[in-house]
């Protein structure tokens, strides 16, 4: 049923002609799931009260409520005479809905709370919608899914990250949205993060790292307090880019988050030296993004000043991590041997500020479309660097967008990992080792089997010219027998 509605969705926006690529795609079919779970989350809500002999204020009323505007019904079946349709829906929508929505960011009693993130939610979108048939035709078709048991929500949540996925292709700016599924899982599986710990992701992007988390964190046994710390407070992140934002958190709420904790913000904009104990978190998951460059009063954020945003970004985790915290980091590879003076005064920190325990290795093509190799990153707060686990994570095969990361693949090193075994993938640098001016982290694996030598150019010809002389004599012999 929702693979089909999606389906449909799809091909309804496809002769939409505001709507030009995967990324608008998952944007406006964002905004229109989130307005219907918010309507079946209000009659949740009022239900229940009813049933306790409670009143109940709808978050949003009047003809405002989707049961009003978006899917108006008598006795159950569609009312067309009360549905709008053409323009008249798409002047509702942008100089109505849009609007009256936006308003909650001012009139919201703080921004945690559900009212102030539809206020964001709605000042950031723009409707992009320009044929009323199509909206109500896409309307219709959301009106009939429901988010109302955590199956539904977690096959809608699958669908929702596949369309996600899909956007790593329409664009640059898309892949930025997407770390793989399993690689999260792996780094989850080795931080652990526990019930009453808080969770921080400050480059949240689609919020794969926290809901993941969720997922990995949430069980059927949990009790009624401690699921309400999940919910509430157990989440953070930042993102400063609007649709990312939007998508954040829509997938937060598809995963079963009522009132996700993100913020819309530039994290890098918050000077690390303000940063105090009550700001600090217990486990950071992250995929900062890389490159770029931000401006000179950015980098005045912070004491190694760089123009390469994973760099901020891995100065304020460090700053974010409370001592006995973990974490979990990307990052491209050249940041273990550059030599440039900031790498070196990063590594330098890092390996005294924490405990670097483990770097992962991930191989070409583990970001799909990305042309460079990462490395994650696992660190512990609070002690020096003593001695460094590395793994070199090999899946035997090429990897691309036929052949993508999966669970199977890091099954290995997520079991290594706590005994920090040796082998041929596997080893053991010494923090004692490193060179005191570099710290230079360069990966070499010293179990690998060493490749044979190359032949000089002198043998080479050689050999060439005894094959061609083999060769010459094969044919003689041949022409002879003719």
């Amino acid at each position: 049923m929702y693979e089909n509605a999606f389906n449909k969705i799809e091909r309804d926006l496809r002769a939409e002609e505001g709507i030009a690529n995967e990324l608008d795609y998952v944007e406006q079919t964002s905004w229109v799931l989130f307005l219907k779970y918010l309507h079946d989350l209000e009659t949740e809500r009022q239900d229940r009260a009813e049933l306790n002999g409670e009143d109940y204020t709808p978050i949003i009323n009047g003809g405002f409520r989707w049961d009003k505007w978006a899917a108006p019904k008598v006795d159950g079946e569609f009312d067309h005479n009360a549905a709008r349709i053409g323009d008249d829906l798409i002047t509702f929508v942008d100089q109505k809905l849009f609007p009256y929505l936006a308003a909650f960011r001012q009139s919201a009693t703080g921004p945690q709370t559900i009212q102030y993130k539809i206020g964001e939610v709605f000042t950031e979108l723009r409707n992009k919608f320009r044929s009323g048939y199509i909206l109500r035709d896409v309307l219709a078709t959301v009106d009939a899914l429901s988010f109302n048991t955590q199956a539904q929500r977690h096959e809608l949540s699958q669908l929702y990250e596949s369309r996600i996925k899909r956007m790593g292709n329409a664009g640059r700016n898309g892949g930025e949205y997407y770390t793989p599924r399993p690689l999260i899982r792996a780094m989850i599986k080795v931080t652990d993060p526990k019930i009453g710990e808080t969770i921080y992701d400050g480059a949240v992007g689609s919020a794969g790292f926290l809901c993941e988390a969720y997922t990995y964190m949430r069980s059927d046994t949990l009790s009624a307090s401690d699921f309400e710390t999940l919910q509430t407070r157990t989440f953070y992140g930042q993102e400063k880019k609007g649709l990312a934002y939007i998508i954040g958190i829509m997938n937060m709420v598809l995963h079963g988050i009522e009132a996700p904790n993100l913020v819309h913000s530039n994290t890098l904009n918050e000077n690390v030296m303000d940063i105090q104990e009550k700001d600090r978190h217990d486990v950071i998951l992250a995929n900062p993004p890389f490159g770029g460059g931000e401006r000179r009063e950015v980098q005045q954020n912070f004491p190694i000043r760089t123009g390469e945003t994973a760099y901020l970004f891995l100065q304020h985790f460090i700053r974010k991590l409370r001592a006995g915290g973990r974490a979990a980091v990307v990052i491209k590879n050249t940041f273990l041997s550059n030599t440039d003076n900031a790498s070196v005064a990063l590594r330098k920190e890092l390996l005294e500020a924490a405990e670097l325990h483990t770097i992962l290795d991930c191989p070409q093509g583990t970001f799909q479309g990305a042309g460079v190799k990462t490395v994650v990153l696992f660190f512990e707060k609070g002690a020096p660097t003593r001695d460094i686990w590395v793994y070199q994570l090999d899946p035997g095969r090429s990897m691309g967008k036929t052949n993508p990361l999966n669970d199977d693949d890091l099954a290995e090193f997520v079991e290594l990992q706590h005994i920090r075994a040796s082998g041929p993938k596997s080893w053991i640098v010494k923090r004692a080792d490193l060179d005191e001016d570099t710290f230079d982290l360069s990966l070499k694996n010293p179990n690998a089997p060493e490749a044979e030598a190359l032949r000089s150019p002198e043998e080479i010809i050689k050999d060439m010219l005894a094959r061609d002389a083999e060769t010459a004599g094969i044919l003689e012999n041949i022409r002879g027998m003719l």
